[in-house]
């Protein structure tokens, strides 16, 4: 739940852009800024910060890492000029780069054999966190104004950390702590680099996703409960599907099903460029959703599994890292690509690049791609 709440503050402010331009005259291009500053904080906060949690450090890390988004949230509640917006944003992003690769740790490591369904677990909250952050402000905005969905956020992310620092957190002993200061050195092992693509090839897909589809629902002239439908569902079979997606990848092995289901993924977005009706667009959208709940976990147990377990918050970190660069980039550009080249070119191109993800991976891969049956304890390193 806490990755979940962490992941949607990325989101939240998706459906609010206009909330902001009206209010406080901000231009769509300074919000588009700001949304991206989260993403980019983040990214850097997961590949620099991570490493800490596996040198003994993890229950600091999520605490200090929860208390940063919840002073973020305050401040994207009650700021109104650029500036304020800015650095609040820029807050929330440092704060779930520390925290969300040592709540994965935490939890990968606490199982290692069963670390698929526990990671499935993760990552559907995650993912379906993220996919959340635009439901929680349509939801809270028209009762509660700006500040409603922030507000709701720090006041649950500041109880989850309360009850965190109160725990047992399971720690990496002091003869096993690494001795690599940042993450990004992991990216020379081939298995883990192919699986963070797959990571980046969802995470690409979500950003465009989240930031187009109520416009492009509006656009299409659907009524407004199928294009919040949309938004309100996307999240739903990742978090119901995710464990039973987790155990089923990590038995059928993580690149092939991660690389399987990025591919339909991209056929998916695709088809979102090609439907001529709202009807036929919600019926591509049902199948997605169920495609991404059964393989979004491929990514992060292809990661789990062709990392030392020593180096799991470093490698977890690095993953999540590249994967909201991803989307913040993805969500930066797509509203950009969409007004100067149209609906069909924009999802057509976004499913290109997904397979264009999937085939590097591919090659990277190499003999790990056929790997069924993993377990972190049975990695080649």
């Amino acid at each position: 739940m806490t990755i979940g709440l962490s992941a949607a503050s990325y989101g939240v402010m998706f459906t609010m852009l206009d909330d902001f331009r009206n209010s406080f005259g901000i231009s769509r291009s300074a919000l588009g800024f700001i949304v991206a500053i989260g993403f980019f904080t983040s990214f850097l906060g997961q590949v620099t910060l991570a490493p800490l949690a596996d040198r003994g450090r993890a229950r600091r890390l999520i605490v200090i890492g929860l208390g940063l988004e919840v002073i973020g949230c305050i401040g994207m509640a009650f700021g109104s000029t650029f500036i304020a917006l800015l650095i609040s944003r820029l807050i929330m992003g440092l704060g779930a780069g520390a925290a969300l690769p040592a709540l994965r740790r935490v939890i990968i490591v606490a199982d290692p054999i069963h670390f698929g369904r526990n990671l499935g677990r993760i990552l559907s909250f995650e993912v379906g966190g993220f996919a959340t952050g635009p439901v929680i402000s349509v939801l809270l905005v028209g009762s509660f104004g700006i500040p409603g969905p922030f507000l709701f956020l720090a006041v649950i992310i500041a109880g989850l950390g309360f009850f965190v620092n109160r725990i047992n957190v399971p720690e990496t002993a002091k003869e096993d702590h690494p001795t690599e200061r940042f993450a990004i050195d992991l990216l020379k092992n081939r298995a883990i680099a192919s699986g963070i693509l797959i990571g980046v090839a969802l995470f690409f897909m979500i950003g465009v996703f989240d930031s187009l589809w109520v416009l492009m629902m509006d656009d299409m002239g659907a009524k407004p409960w199928m294009a919040n439908l949309g938004i309100s569902l996307f999240a739903l079979p990742l978090v119901i599907m995710g464990p039973f997606g987790g155990r089923l990848v990590q038995r059928i092995g993580p690149y092939r099903a991660g690389g399987f289901g990025m591919i339909c993924g991209a056929l998916f977005m695709a088809g979102y460029g090609i439907m001529p009706t709202p009807p036929l667009m919600i019926l591509v959208f049902l199948f997605h959703t169920i495609n991404d709940g059964f393989f979004v976990t491929g990514a992060g147990i292809a990661v789990g599994t062709s990392a030392p377990l020593e180096r799991q918050a470093s490698a977890q970190g690095l993953l999540g890292g590249m994967q909201v660069l991803a989307a913040g980039f993805a969500a930066s550009f797509a509203g950009l690509s969409y007004d100067h080249f149209g609906r069909a070119t924009t999802f057509i191109g976004t499913g290109v690049i997904m397979i264009s993800l999937i085939a590097l991976s591919r090659v990277l891969a190499g003999d790990h791609w056929s790997l069924r049956n993993v377990t972190t304890k049975s990695a080649v390193h």
